[in-house]
């Protein structure tokens, strides 16, 4: 899986830090998402599927690669 975020659209709520904090976390300076994990282990996919239903403004994206 490959993920992206649109940090433009980011809402700063961060429930996708919650759901997957190895994967995600927020800026300092404008607490918009940070994507740690571009390519992340398929152990974290559930916790990413998490992040991403989770998100109010639909700002995550997963592609099978």
């Amino acid at each position: 899986m490959t993920l992206s975020v649109d940090r433009d659209g980011c809402t700063s709520c961060g429930d996708c830090a919650l759901a997957a904090p190895e994967v995600f976390d927020l800026d300092d300076d404008d607490a918009k998402v940070i994507l740690l994990l571009a390519q992340p282990p398929e152990s974290a996919r559930v916790a990413v599927e998490q992040a991403i239903r989770d998100c109010p403004a639909g700002v995550l994206a997963m592609v099978e690669t």
